[in-house]
Order: structure tokens, then sequence, then C-alpha cells
């Protein structure tokens, strides 16, 4: 079971570091730049990382930023204070999510963003593509089960593969606007959920984030610890991003 369970961690973090790095601090925020290149590299990186549950930066962008704009309102398309429980709050999210991708919505809730290589999101978003990644990740874990004896009971990790994503959307989203304790008053209901976010990379520092939200480190105080801000640091260092200087 070692080896599944191994498989799962870096699904898991791949995709999360993904999500927080590339759609939500690069594409949403605009936290730091990078050349076509890059940007290129970090598109089917994210893609190859989510996988079935590839998001569209471009929808993810548009998305995110009516969450701060709408904060805990009726208008926030994944406040869990206006959901009956987080499955309707992860089905709310996703007919929006929809109509982002899909180009559906009405010209004011639209935000400028470049089309971030529209044939990958097209490929990404549809669903020959998502049935593909589910049967990879099938045949991966019918190869651990005959030749590495993985127990059945380790197909439950199946599911989190597939909806790795969303799933990732709604601990967030969920946990970040009820539990923990507040450094800032938004006039909203984020908490930071943990001082050390081991479990999301940072993302659960939602409310240092709804104070400063081009602050590149989510953390504030001295014990908070963003684990996805080294890494920024790092890149910044290698030259593959520029940080914009009012996210320092």
């Amino acid at each position: 079971m070692l080896v599944p369970i191994l498989v799962f961690i870096v699904h898991w973090y791949l995709s999360l570091f993904c999500q927080t790095f590339f759609l939500h601090r690069y594409a949403a925020h605009k936290m730091f730049s990078m050349s076509r290149f890059w940007e290129a590299y970090f598109s089917v990186f994210s893609y190859i990382c989510q996988g079935s549950s590839y998001l569209s930066p471009r929808a993810y962008a548009i998305l995110h930023r009516m969450h701060h704009a709408f904060s805990d309102t009726e208008q926030d398309p994944h406040s869990p204070h206006h959901a009956s429980n987080v499955f309707t709050m992860m089905w709310k999210t996703k007919n929006i999510y929809l109509d982002y991708v899909k180009e559906r919505v009405a010209p004011e809730a639209r935000f400028d963003m470049d089309y971030m290589w529209k044939s990958l999101e097209k490929w990404g978003e549809s669903w020959l593509s998502r049935v593909l990644w589910g049967l990879a990740y099938l045949g991966l874990y019918l190869f651990f089960y005959f030749y590495l004896n993985m127990p059945w009971y380790g197909f439950v990790l199946l599911p989190i593969h597939f909806l790795m994503g969303p799933i990732h959307g709604a601990i967030v989203n969920w946990s970040g606007h009820k539990y923990g304790y507040s450094n800032f008053d938004n006039n909203d209901k984020s908490k930071n959920t943990l001082v050390f976010d081991f479990l999301m990379l940072g993302e659960l520092f939602q409310n240092n984030h709804h104070k400063l939200p081009q602050k590149v480190n989510f953390g504030v105080k001295w014990f908070e610890i963003d684990p996805t801000y080294p890494v920024i640091v790092v890149l910044q260092w290698l030259g593959i991003i520029r940080l914009n200087p009012k996210s320092a």
C-alpha cells in the first residue's frame, strides 16, 4: 500500500502547487510575470498535474476575482455561508465556473484576461481528456492491485484523483471561511485555518490573503508558514519569474 499512498501524495501536492502558484497567484492576481516560454511550460505542467480535474487558468482567474469582489455575500461564487453543505457549494461553484469557461456570463462579470494557450484549455476542458485521464488513473491502480498487492480498499483513493482540483477548492473555501482565527477585520468571514499550512500549501491563510490580496507570501505573522513562498523566491532567483514589486 506504500506505493499507492506515495503516488497519491505526489499527485495531491503537484496538482495543488499548480493551482496555488499558476492559477491563483499568477493567473488571478498577477503577483509575478514570466516569459511566454515559461507560461507555456506551466500551462502544460498544470494540465499534466491536474489531469482529469484540469481547471482553465482564465476561468479560474475570473471566478477567483469574483470571490474577492463579493466575499461571503450571496454573489460570492463559493461562500460556505450561502450553501447548506460543502457539496452544494461545490455544485454551485461548478456551474458558475462552466459559465466562465463557455463565456455565458454578462459583460459586467468579465475581467480582462489573456487567453493563455486556449487550445490546451479547450482540450483540457473536454470530456475526452477527462475520461482518458480517469482511465489512466484506473489503469495505474489496477497495476498496483495485480502486481504490487495493493489491498482492494486502495481503490477508495481513485475518486479523489478524479476530482483533485475541485476537492482542493472545496477544502480551501469551506475551511478558510469557517474555521480558524483572524488577523484582520475584512468585513467577511475569512479565516486562517492553520499556522503551518502543510495541507494546502498556503491557501488556508484566507484571512491574510483577503486583507492583502497582492502579497505573494500568504503568511503574515512570524509563525505563519506559507510553503509555496520559498519556492517562489527560488524561481525568482533562477530568473524564471519576475515578482511584481507590489507583491513583495
